[in-house]
């Protein structure tokens, strides 16, 4: 396209085949971030203008006939991220029996990690204070908390909330708030009463709303040492919310009380993931990491767009890096997480591929789009068209596996084989899962993790003779395994 004719399609971020309801969104989407009523940064009026126009000729049908046909043929090359695909085998092959497929998806900058400006934040950490949080870990969370109130930048906002049965916020979200004063509320913060995470990640979501803006990266960050009863749907609900509005969600559990399956549920609904805190001194090390993360975000989040194919089904998705954790593929969209400057995203996919689905030459395992939500940028980044296939032969092809694709399964294999311990042990299958377990122990023995191995020797023991985890049995092989799929990605970037 020539110099002088803008191409209203990306201004607005959106596909040239996109309906009259996705323009809408986009507009209204882009409107809410650049109008001058919000915005008075240099430029962004004139984008505004643009985003207007753009929106006047395409949700107009006659003006978009028009203007349609005046643009040159069109090249998908997104000049802000890239994306690569490699898959477990070139082909799939005809057989009256269902496949298994592994396809890995990265998604990184095309940018170099210094050409934005670091975000600014607005993030709010909800934070545990009922009885059991009493003595050192509340001590830690305090100063923690206080530390990081000082290390704010003036462009950044900063709330705190904590909660019991009650909810109470300490420091409300501001941009130029009184740290001395926040600083002796957060000191007095004193426990008692019981843990209900409901109120306070409610009031976390109120305080993130009150300041919040597309331009900033906004995150609630959850730490609590216990369960809460009766409150998980609708704190699951409140995490829908939040991921309508681009809220993230970080949930760190301290000691063994605390129920990981669902902070993982619920970080898991933003493309976010829950942490492990197993003692207190470790509290401020995780706290600031995180921290590290947010100020260090390229994208804050991508979504995929996506219509399920009969007879294809998505087994099973997993976020290697940057933070490691399942990821909710029941329906569309999928939120798989944020792209950090130094690291990329990686998802590897489990699909499922029935018979049925091979009658063709070629199957398509899944089809979509990868929306980009990158704060400081100003204008939307357009979608990345995903379109996931393979050859359907008669025969097996004698080419081998990708080595990415085999580094990503060898680590992904160690955290499937403590999903299906503790599947098996849950259900009263304690043999079963001790044998897991075991197998578990050969691989990781193998791979040199001889710590590791025999935690997981201990718990197949315990399993075995007592029908039952120790007390951080569970969440002890769950994390370092996840910690494993980290840390290997970190040498493969090396």
């Amino acid at each position: 396209m020539s110099s002088s004719k803008p191409d209203y399609y990306a201004i607005l971020g959106v596909f040239r085949d996109a309906s009259p309801e996705e323009i809408k969104r986009a507009y209204f989407d882009s409107a809410q971030r650049l109008h001058p009523d919000k915005n008075v940064a240099p430029g962004e009026t004139e984008l505004f203008l643009d985003i207007q126009q753009a929106y006047e000729v395409l949700a107009n049908p006659k003006r978009r006939s028009l203007y349609d046909a005046t643009l040159p043929p069109e090249i998908e090359v997104n000049t802000v991220v890239k994306h690569e695909l490699h898959y477990s085998r070139p082909n799939l092959v005809r057989l009256g029996e269902p496949q298994l497929l592994y396809a890995l998806l990265e998604v990184s900058s095309r940018e170099e990690k210094n050409s934005l400006p670091t975000p600014p934040l607005n993030i709010c950490l909800v934070l545990d204070r009922s009885t059991s949080m009493q003595g050192e870990k509340l001590d830690v969370v305090k100063a923690t908390a206080i530390q990081l109130l000082r290390s704010m930048r003036p462009e950044d906002v900063l709330s705190v909330v904590s909660f019991s049965d009650r909810a109470e916020v300490i420091v409300p979200a501001s941009v130029s708030p009184d740290k001395k004063k926040q600083e002796s509320r957060i000191q007095m913060m004193q426990a008692s009463g019981a843990t209900e995470i409901f109120n306070g990640l409610d009031a976390g979501m109120r305080e993130v709303r009150r300041t919040l803006d597309p331009s900033r990266v906004n995150h609630i960050i959850l730490l609590t040492d216990g369960k809460t009863y009766g409150d998980e749907q609708a704190c699951l609900q409140l995490a829908e919310e939040a991921s309508a509005q681009n809220i993230g969600i970080t949930g760190m559990g301290i000691g063994n009380e605390w129920n990981d399956i669902f902070l993982d549920a619920l970080a898991s609904r933003t493309g976010g993931s829950s942490a492990y805190i197993s003692k207190p001194k470790d509290i401020e090390h995780l706290l600031v990491e995180k921290f590290k993360a947010l100020i260090n975000t390229f994208a804050d989040d991508i979504v995929l767009e996506f219509k399920p194919h009969e007879h294809v089904k998505i087994n099973y998705a997993f976020r290697l890096q940057p933070e490691g954790g399942a990821v909710e593929t029941e329906s569309s969209p999928m939120h798989l997480g944020p792209i950090l400057r130094e690291s990329p995203l990686q998802i590897l996919f489990e699909f499922l591929v029935d018979p049925e689905a091979l009658t063709d030459d070629v199957v398509t395992l899944l089809s979509g789009s990868l929306k980009i939500s990158i704060a400081a940028r100003p204008i939307p980044v357009p979608p990345i068209r995903l379109n996931l296939t393979r050859d359907v032969r008669p025969n097996p092809s004698a080419e081998p596996p990708p080595t990415r694709i085999l580094s990503a399964l060898s680590r992904l294999t160690l955290y499937r084989m403590q999903e299906r311990a503790r599947t098996a042990a849950d259900s009263g299958q304690y043999d079963v899962a001790a044998r897991h377990l075991h197998n578990l122990a050969t691989h990781l023995l193998s791979q040199g993790e001889h710590s590791l191995a025999k935690t997981a020797l201990f718990e197949a023991d315990n399993l075995e003779r007592m029908h039952s985890w120790s007390a951080s049995g569970n969440k002890d092989i769950k994390y370092q395994t996840r910690a494993l799929l980290l840390s290997g990605a970190k040498e493969k970037e090396r």
